[in-house]
């Protein structure tokens, strides 16, 4: 005659315990559950997921809350530029091309490009360059480079910050955002002859800069990078 382990009963009942408490807590799959929270593909719809498997590319992440439309969509643009302003009204022919586009992002994004196309021009970085600058724009940094090298001359060129950067034109050219920008920042930089003396700047001194540049995106693109497409030094 069989017997029963104790122990073994002990852990069964155990198990069946645990097991309805589970299910109590996590309730049951009825086969219409959410699937999981992905942080790297919230906010797409199922017409983004078949466009982008058709596309056969990796989509990019979304602005935060892209899926659902602002009560006020343009309630940022009126918080900088008068509702009656032609800058307001560029900012928002912007938006309405490009629902994504933010101008406090953007400012933002605008600032860490400046440094760098203002620090790889000192340092006659050209591949940097090419990556942040239209092709005309490009063309003109390119050529100051190599007259600069011809020359054997070399800028000492230290960034100290940006004080203000504002936009101050927006306008839609075609499929093209073209946004402005009054940047004043803060720079220590020498330009140095072959021998190494200084023949314009001040490798010491602070010097305050004030620069008008416009970006440019083709809102039909799916690169969301802007590119510097024009400059101008303020007095």
């Amino acid at each position: 005659m069989g017997f029963f382990d104790f122990g073994t009963i002990f852990f069964l009942v155990a198990a069946v315990v645990i097991f309805i408490q589970l299910r109590n807590v996590l309730g049951k799959r009825t086969g219409s559950e959410r699937p999981p929270f992905d942080p790297y593909t919230a906010g797409r719809t199922r017409a983004d997921d078949k466009t982008a498997a058709q596309d056969n590319v990796v989509a990019l992440p979304r602005r935060k809350g892209a899926a659902e439309p602002a009560a006020e969509p343009y309630a940022e643009i009126d918080a900088i530029a008068s509702p009656l302003s032609d800058l307001n009204k560029g900012l928002r022919a912007i938006r309405d091309a490009d629902p994504s586009f933010e101008p406090k992002t953007f400012v933002e994004g605008a600032k860490m490009a400046y440094e760098m196309i203002v620090m790889a021009f000192a340092d006659g970085d050209r591949r940097t360059l090419k990556n942040l600058l239209s092709r005309e724009v490009y063309d003109g940094f390119a050529a100051a480079i190599t007259e600069r090298e011809q020359r054997a001359e070399k800028i000492q060129s230290s960034f100290v910050g940006i004080n203000k950067a504002e936009i101050v034109g927006a306008e839609m050219k075609g499929g093209d955002a073209h946004v402005t920008l009054r940047i004043v920042s803060e720079l220590i930089s020498a330009t140095l002859d072959k021998a190494g003396a200084v023949i314009d700047g001040d490798p010491e001194t602070v010097a305050e800069v004030k620069d008008v540049w416009t970006f440019a995106r083709d809102t039909r693109s799916k690169d969301p990078n802007w590119k510097l497409v024009a400059t101008e030094a303020e007095d």
